[in-house]
């Protein structure tokens, strides 16, 4: 649509005289993130998240409604919302969102920030403080207002997984699930004799198991104990898991979708994966004679933590792709801890299960554990094996939780020298590997990486330094994302046009035949840029000259 549309369009849908509504200008929108308290986009997240949730418009000045656009930088839209749950203390994971909308006739950016009112009893917070409106003006929380979110009502959200499912009984259950479960029953409760145990009746194991209410089947019993032809007494949800096998190519190879009883398909999912036993690895000393390509137990967390967490709800499958190198998983729903930040630094248990039925049962059965030690179990165990560490992708917007192992070493001397660094935190440790891998890191810890020596550039495109780089023989891999300096890129130059001589060269060309020699880490039109700069500089040094489009060797200096 046009500017005039757009603006007729955000009147109409975003009124500047709705209490839910802020129209802020924030061009520069890695300035305005996260900038100066009471100022800046997570401010006003905070206060209007502290109200009754609405939306956020940037890139329009409030004043004259004029559409100015928003430079939006680096981030995309996922990664916008995830550095809002980062920054938003307690801010509510469901509903958050961002629309971005392009003029088409001035190619102007207009984000809206949809904001999602503060759970009950939490208020949100920016800069360590909360923040209210109060009619036009955004201030920081009232102690009125605190006490009325904090004396608010819980709300009694249903637990999908305790609900009673309808004419099941105990011929819906599998012998042998329910024999295992037992079984683990006893592992756990270690303190409850197992003669008791043994001597309970089908139905009093289930009760004291949780998965039995008054006498009836709850859903969470027939996810971990149905038989297969009980899952249709669960539609519409979909209960089921999808392995598939991805040659290097991506191309499908092979499949197989599983369901119930999930207490025993587990295995069968897992005895799909090509896990196979690592023998000569570079590096010797780093590995015992033989390894697995994937832990155990990291490989049944993961999956475990897929079935308690998925949303059945949204009658989506739990995927399970395996690749050459890593193994792939994704379930329905949106991350409760918000980010795995929140999961890696908490050091109790989680507060809130979106399946408490089937969580608690999954416990009694020795599948999870619910003290949130899992998932650092699982960073502890890649650690541990020299392997990359796990990448988390939360779609917040789709409510989508995936999760890639890695099966393969990147660096491995690298990691083992971070390994012996004792004065590395495990943190460290994580931020370095996204470094390795590409990934953004925050600004904070960068500052910290980069005051140490451990990684060098500038954001968001970092590498590992120099130093580290020789001292873990990586030089090829470094020089290749950092790229020749300029004096050795000016005499290839030289030597490209000296070849092409009377003819010349235009600038792609010469592009095409250092594109391999630029920093990896930029993209193509910012190396472009980059080779435009050098050539004008050989140009005002007289070493070559344009003529046109075309370049040439200067021949009279």
């Amino acid at each position: 649509m046009t500017e005039l549309e757009l603006q007729q369009y955000l009147l109409h849908e975003y009124p500047q005289e709705n209490a839910r509504c802020e129209w802020k200008e924030f061009k520069n929108l890695k300035n305005s993130f996260c900038g100066d308290e009471k100022d800046d986009i997570i401010s006003y997240v905070s206060a209007i998240a502290n109200m009754e949730g609405g939306h956020l418009v940037i890139g329009v000045y409030d004043k004259t409604l004029e559409i100015v656009g928003t430079d939006t930088y680096n981030y995309d839209r996922q990664k916008a919302i995830l550095r809002l749950i980062q920054r938003c203390t307690s801010l509510s994971t469901e509903g958050i969102d961002i629309e971005e909308f392009v003029t088409d006739d001035t190619g102007k950016k207009v984000w809206v920030i949809h904001i999602p009112k503060h759970l009950p009893k939490r208020p949100v917070f920016a800069h360590d403080k909360a923040w209210q409106r109060i009619e036009d003006s955004l201030v920081e929380m009232t102690s009125e207002r605190m006490n009325a979110i904090l004396d608010e009502p819980m709300l009694s959200d249903k637990d999908w997984s305790a609900e009673i499912v309808p004419n099941a009984t105990i011929d819906d259950l599998d012998e042998v699930a329910i024999a295992k479960a037992r079984k683990m029953f006893k592992k756990v409760h270690s303190r409850i004799p197992e003669s008791e145990v043994n001597v309970w009746s089908v139905e009093e194991f289930l009760s004291n198991s949780g998965v039995m209410i008054d006498g009836k089947l709850t859903r969470a019993a027939i996810i971990l104990l149905g038989k297969p032809v009980s899952v249709y007494k669960l539609r519409p949800a979909v209960v089921q898991v999808t392995w598939t096998l991805h040659d290097k190519n991506e191309d499908v190879v092979d499949y197989e979708h599983f369901t119930i009883p999930f207490i025993l398909t587990v295995d069968e999912i897992l005895a799909k994966v090509h896990n196979l036993t690592m023998r000569e690895l570079p590096g010797g000393t780093l590995f015992p004679d033989t390894m697995k390509q994937y832990d155990d137990y990291t490989i049944r967390e993961a999956l475990h933590n897929c079935i308690a967490h998925q949303d059945y709800t949204l009658q989506q499958r739990i995927n399970f792709v395996e690749n050459p190198g890593f193994i792939y998983y994704a379930n329905g729903g949106s991350f409760i801890p918000g980010t795995l930040q929140n999961v890696l630094t908490t050091h109790g248990p989680q507060r809130h299960f979106r399946n408490e039925c089937l969580c608690q049962a999954m416990v009694n059965f020795n599948m999870i554990d619910t003290v949130s030690r899992g998932i650092k179990k699982m960073f502890s165990e890649q650690w541990r094996r020299h392997f990359p560490m796990p990448d988390y992708e939360i779609d917040a917007s789709n409510k989508e939780v995936a999760v890639r192992i890695y099966g393969n070493v990147i660096n491995e001397r690298y990691t083992q020298l971070l390994k012996e660094d004792k004065t590395l935190t495990l943190q460290d440790c994580i931020m370095l590997d996204a470094v390795q891998k590409g990934h953004t890191i925050h600004e904070d810890i960068a500052q910290s990486l980069l005051s140490r020596g451990l990684v060098e550039g500038e954001a968001p495109n970092y590498t590992i330094s120099l130093g580290i780089a020789k001292m873990t023989h990586q030089l090829p891999g470094y020089t290749r994302q950092k790229g020749l300096d300029k004096d050795k890129i000016k005499q290839m130059i030289l030597q490209y046009l000296k070849n092409a001589g009377n003819d010349g060269a235009k600038r792609d060309s010469i592009y095409e035949y250092l594109r391999e020699v630029l920093p990896q880490t930029k993209t193509r039109e910012q190396q472009l840029r980059t080779l435009g700069d050098i050539l004008n500089s050989m140009r005002a040094e007289q070493l070559i000259r344009a003529e046109g489009r075309m370049w040439f060797e200067n021949k009279e200096i």
